[in-house]
C-alpha cells in the first residue's frame, strides 16, 4: 500500500504593495472525546405535616367572661418624679391661641388664635416648655398684608422678641 502524502495548499492574496505571504492549510486532527460520568443529586426528604384534627362543635367549650375588677380609687398626690405639672394661666392672663410654626430666618411666630381677639399693642405672653416670653404686639400679618387685630379662628403671623416653639400658647395679658 502506498502511503498517502500531505497535501500543502497554498493560496496567494492580490498585491496589494506587500509581498505575497503563503499559508499553509493542514488536515485538524480528530481529538477523542471523553466521557465524564455526572453524579447523580441525593434526594431531600421530605418531612410530612401533622394531619389536624377536626373538631366537633361539642368539643368546643365557651370561655366565661372573666370578672371586671374595678380599679381601685387612687388618690391625687403630687406628681411623679419627671413630669412637670400643668401650670395653670396667671389670675390676670387670658389664653386666646397657640403658636402653629416658627421662622427662625425671620423671627416670626404663627399664631393660630382660638378665643378672643388679638391687637397690636396688646400685651402678650407665650408660655411652653421652655419657653417664657413676655412682650408688647408690635406687627401682625394675616396673609402678607399688615393689619391691626386678627379675630377668633383666624392665624396671624407675629413678630417675636425670642425664640418660640410649635404648640406653646400665647396668652393675653390683662
Amino acid at each position: 500500500m502506498a502511503k498517502k502524502a500531505k497535501v500543502k495548499r497554498t493560496t496567494k492574496k492580490k498585491s496589494s504593495g506587500k509581498p505575497a505571504r503563503k499559508k499553509t492549510l493542514k488536515k485538524k486532527s480528530l481529538k477523542k472525546k471523553t466521557t465524564v460520568k455526572k453524579k447523580t443529586a441525593k434526594k431531600k426528604t421530605v418531612k410530612k405535616k401533622a394531619a389536624k384534627k377536626k373538631i366537633s362543635k361539642k368539643t368546643i367549650k365557651k370561655a366565661k367572661p372573666a370578672a371586671s375588677k374595678k380599679p381601685a380609687m387612687v388618690e391625687p398626690g403630687p406628681p411623679p418624679a419627671g413630669i412637670p405639672p400643668v401650670e395653670e394661666p396667671a389670675s390676670n392672663e387670658e389664653a386666646i391661641g397657640t403658636v402653629t410654626h416658627y421662622y427662625s430666618h425671620l423671627g416670626v411666630a404663627l399664631v393660630q388664635v382660638n378665643k378672643s381677639v388679638l391687637k397690636t399693642g396688646d400685651t402678650i405672653h407665650i408660655k411652653g416648655h421652655t419657653t417664657d416670653i413676655t412682650q408688647t404686639v408690635d406687627s401682625l400679618e394675616y396673609e402678607h398684608r399688615h393689619v391691626d387685630q386678627v379675630a377668633a379662628g383666624q392665624s396671624a403671623g407675629l413678630k417675636v422678641i425670642d425664640h418660640a416653639r410649635e404648640h406653646d400658647i400665647v396668652y393675653r395679658v390683662k
